[in-house]
């Protein structure tokens, strides 16, 4: 295992990483736009957000390093999906929060959303747990889809 620390440390500070820029776009907007739009009802309390995240992008993080780790040809597609959702995983809070975009923040989780089923059916392909560990993200992001669509229908 310590020989693979090296390898666990980047798979999870990859996507820690990307969330860590994300939040860059987000935070200064929670107390100003984002505390002045209509949201549903079943909008979950701010603080939930940070935690929720920093969990989903250790989950992805030791899914990378299962993948990375596991001796079996034909990686790259799996790689690349997975840059290519947390490009969009980013690009989301750009567009919602920095931007102040619902509607092009709803194009990109929908994206996002697919990218990560795929992720999940590469992933599965070259290690089951990976592709398992990515399943409270899907939910998470099927969720979110839900909550973006009604803040732009709100607004």
């Amino acid at each position: 295992m310590t020989k693979n620390l090296p390898k666990l440390i980047v798979s999870v500070g990859i996507p820690l990483l990307v969330g860590f820029l994300g939040s860059l776009f987000t935070t200064p907007s929670i107390k100003t736009w984002y505390a002045g739009i209509n949201k549903p009802a079943f909008n979950p309390p701010n603080w939930i957000f940070g935690p929720v995240w920093t969990i989903l992008f250790i989950l992805m993080g030791i899914a990378l390093y299962l993948v990375w780790t596991k001796k079996k040809k034909g990686k790259i597609g799996a790689y690349f999906l997975f840059g290519t959702q947390l490009f969009f995983n980013l690009l989301w809070s750009y567009l919602f929060f920095k931007i102040h975009s619902p509607i092009l923040a709803l194009v990109d989780i929908v994206v996002l959303w697919y990218l990560i089923l795929q992720i999940i059916i590469a992933f599965k392909k070259i290690n089951k747990t990976a592709g398992n560990l990515l399943i409270p993200y899907l939910l998470w992001i099927s969720f979110a889809s839900i909550l973006n669509f009604f803040v732009w229908k709100l607004n």
